[in-house]
């Protein structure tokens, strides 16, 4: 006998349903697993503007991928209906918006299992904490479909030229600071803030809607 499931659990079910949060899951897992399995890696950036040496761990630089995974998940095809629900829903993505980073932080702790350092972890979070907020702006902007283009358009200068020529960070690329320094978490947690109030107070463009239906 199956069990019975009350109206709020399926309405539940319903709402990561139809984000197609099940389906997003599954790869951004697979990217976090590589991760974990090449912890001990780092990643040379082709750095244009001077022959430096710089790298970062592998661990540091894929919340990049997973934030964009998750983004495409925020807008729901059935928006106009959720529009006219009887329930407020404005409470339910801000809920559905804070599940998303913590399941983030969860996959960029994964290499912490195969040795990586508190500090390498502590970066990583930070990341995927900047980078999903951008790919929250960029979907609110531009559609779930294109929610990469602002994260990459900010990835893309940083591996080109965000190393100084004393082979240190500079002030912008944040992605690339250590762990402690506080402006790169700072502007992390603001990118992030300002994504979920995009998130949480928007709506998918005309045209996505069209798309999915």
């Amino acid at each position: 006998m199956s069990p019975v499931r009350s109206p709020r659990h399926s309405a539940a079910v319903a709402f990561l349903r139809c984000r197609g949060l099940p389906r997003a899951v599954g790869p951004a897992l697979l990217v976090a697993l590589a991760a974990t399995a090449f912890a001990g890696q780092r990643v040379a950036l082709p750095q244009f503007r001077y022959l430096v040496d710089f790298s970062v761990p592998v661990a540091e630089v894929v919340p990049l991928a997973y934030a964009v995974i998750l983004a495409t998940t925020l807008f729901s095809p059935m928006a106009d209906l959720e529009r006219t629900s009887a329930q407020p829903m404005r409470r339910h993505r801000a809920v559905y918006l804070v599940g998303l980073l913590v399941l983030a932080l969860a996959l960029s702790a994964l290499p912490l299992l195969a040795g990586a350092t508190r500090e390498v972890t502590v970066s990583a979070a930070r990341n995927v904490v900047g980078y999903l907020g951008l790919a929250m702006i960029s979907a609110r902007l531009f559609g779930s479909g294109l929610a990469w283009l602002l994260p990459l358009g900010m990835f893309g200068p940083t591996l080109l030229i965000g190393v100084r020529s004393d082979n240190t960070p500079q002030p912008w690329a944040w992605s690339l600071h250590p762990a402690s320094a506080t402006s790169a978490a700072v502007l992390a947690v603001a990118l992030w803030l300002t994504g979920a109030y995009a998130a949480a107070t928007g709506h998918p463009r005309q045209t996505e809607r069209a798309e999915q239906n």
